[in-house]
């Protein structure tokens, strides 16, 4: 697998793409880990409210067994300190809940603070890089051609990947060239798809 282009101006140019791509990547990771820290730390108020919650409940509902023993007033006593324990319940549920959303949240918005900005990457700097070692790889496969047949591959792809006007810079009628096999032509378009990729002749493949 060919990974970095032969020519030092182009694999510089690489080298540094893949360094910034993978510097980007770790962060997005990284806010992504400590938004989440942030995130949980706001958990600490929810528990707060579940502990006190169970704590009022279990008060009160000692209180209200203990004033339901008096004698004929027993019931009516312990009425405002039932009312109460089901207020502590209610602080229970909210502080619940409270944790949920909190747990939620940090699940969700890390997620996204990580995944968007790398589908940035994986939709921008990923395919054009692939795409280049996949073409550079088939190239540098065709060193098990004969010369003759390799270069008139790489004038192929010449054909079909250079500007007009480099093309007519190799000839007025690059097709016609490539068609008769004229050599010369035939190797400068092999030149332009091996110049187009970063390659030298004999690595990517000869001329």
């Amino acid at each position: 697998m060919k990974l970095y282009a032969d020519t030092p101006v182009r694999a510089c140019l690489q080298l540094v793409s893949d360094l910034a791509a993978l510097t980007w990547t770790f962060l997005w990771i990284s806010a992504a880990l400590s938004l989440r820290e942030i995130l949980q730390s706001l958990n600490r108020p929810g528990e707060l409210m579940s502990s006190t919650g169970e704590g009022f409940t279990e008060h009160m509902d000692t209180a209200a067994e203990n004033v339901s023993r008096v004698p004929l007033a027993g019931e009516a006593l312990a009425t405002p300190f039932t009312n109460l324990s089901e207020s502590g319940d209610s602080l229970t549920a909210a502080g619940d809940s409270f944790q949920e959303s909190v747990a939620s949240l940090s699940f969700t918005l890390p997620l996204l603070v990580a995944l968007l900005p790398l589908f940035l990457l994986a939709a921008t700097w990923l395919p054009a890089r692939l795409r280049w070692i996949h073409r550079a790889t088939t190239t540098q496969r065709l060193n098990g051609l004969a010369p003759e047949a390799r270069t008139r591959l790489l004038a192929l792809r010449a054909l079909s990947w250079a500007s007009p006007t480099r093309l007519m810079a190799a000839h007025e009628d690059p097709a016609l060239a490539w068609q008769r096999n004229e050599s010369a032509t035939v190797a400068r378009l092999a030149e332009l798809e091996l110049r187009r990729l970063g390659l030298r002749p004999g690595k990517g493949g000869d001329t």
